[in-house]
């Protein structure tokens, strides 16, 4: 089948989400400037770059409670920094638990069940057992096509990784198996890796 956007897909539910699949998941944990902590899951995130190493996320939607925009984003704008934490497939339950929708300056770690702790170089928590987190400073908020679409870059200023992911002087997600998102309600679990050399290699 084919369609154009504007004009409607004619399916029960939107297919973009899984055609675009599958997303890696980017756990943000912000702070405003009153010092309350906020976490959220979004699944428009990357990385963009390596030098310096820098990521993405996109937002979209609007909360009642905040101008324009949702809690991540208008922390962000406070303070300029945030983290990225990687969501392990174990971790499941509390990503999709801090998905709800608080009022602004609940912390969602003590909603999820998650413990937070201080990242090194930004002011910001990260969760502590997370197979990994990026510590970022904002370079770029830019709004694109739509009334409240956003996307957020930063640089990477600090990483952190488990112990136990790091194998042989690589970081092994077999330990601790990546959930990424699929379309619709679905999600996945990386769980078998293979490789290919590139044939400058």
């Amino acid at each position: 089948m084919f369609y154009r956007p504007e004009e409607g897909h004619g399916l029960p539910h939107n297919p973009f989400n899984a055609i675009v699949t599958p997303r890696p998941i980017g756990w943000i944990s912000t702070r405003d400037t009153a010092g309350h902590d906020n976490l959220a899951p979004y699944s428009f995130f990357n990385a963009v770059a390596y030098v310096p190493p820098q990521v993405m996320f996109a937002s979209t939607g609007v909360k009642d409670d905040v101008d324009g925009t949702k809690d991540s984003v208008a922390n962000i704008r406070e303070t300029g920094v945030f983290c990225v934490n990687i969501v392990e497939y174990a971790a499941r339950d509390a990503m999709n638990a801090s998905s709800a929708t608080l009022g602004h300056g609940v912390d969602e770690f003590a909603h999820a069940g998650v413990e937070k702790a201080a990242c090194d170089v930004i002011d910001c928590a990260r969760v502590a057992d997370a197979p990994a987190a990026l510590e970022c400073r904002m370079t770029q908020i830019i709004q694109i096509e739509g009334a409240a679409n956003f996307v957020v870059f930063g640089e990477v200023v600090g990483v952190h990784m488990r112990d136990d992911c790091v194998v042989d002087g690589r970081f092994d997600v077999t330990k601790f198996v990546p959930l990424s998102r699929l379309g619709y309600r679905d999600y996945t679990a990386v769980r078998e890796v293979f490789e290919i050399i590139r044939p400058d290699d």
